[in-house]
């Protein structure tokens, strides 16, 4: 096999990685108590395709990587899916994800651990999953701007909106 031929079999490989990275996505969103509670069925799948076949792809063709790590995604948990605790507001966890998103681009990565650590030093008890979904639904809402997946944290970023306000959304 040549670079080309390797090229146009590394581009289906990528392709049916990131409709596993999908299926798997989709899956976890029918599951209702949660990914830690219940198998992964497509993982084996998906581990096997980015460890060891694209490894062996990129080992004998290493100009054809794409990027320095795979895609993967973080979470899939929706704004909509989120409870709360009652102690806690939307507007503190929105006050909070704005006070670290600034006008520059920013991986998701950053923000949500940003935002966990803010959320840790005045004690409100938030998950990362949970962080991330209020991003998501404050990019969908325009409040952000976002690239790329945001389900895939350290593949997508977010910035404050031109022009927003940067305390954020007002409830």
């Amino acid at each position: 096999m040549n670079q080309d031929q390797a090229a146009e079999i590394l581009e289906y490989l990528l392709e049916a990685a990131h409709e596993l990275d999908e299926a798997r996505a989709a899956i976890a969103a029918l599951v209702e108590d949660g990914r830690e509670n219940n198998p992964d069925p497509l993982g084996e799948a998906v581990d096997e395709l980015n460890c060891k076949l694209l490894k062996l792809m990129f080992d004998r063709f290493p100009d054809l990587m794409p990027f320095e790590e795979f895609p993967r995604i973080s979470s899939t948990l929706q704004w909509e899916q989120v409870r709360l605790p009652p102690t806690v507001t939307e507007a503190e966890v929105d006050r909070i994800i704005f006070s670290v998103v600034v006008p520059r681009w920013r991986k998701m990565a950053f923000i949500v651990l940003a935002a966990g650590q803010e959320c840790e030093k005045i004690g409100l008890p938030i998950s990362p999953e949970v962080l991330a979904a209020r991003v998501q639904a404050l990019a969908e809402a325009e409040f952000l701007e976002s690239q790329g997946d945001l389900r895939k944290w350290r593949h997508s970023e977010v910035r404050l909106k031109a022009g927003a306000d940067p305390s954020g959304p007002i409830h």
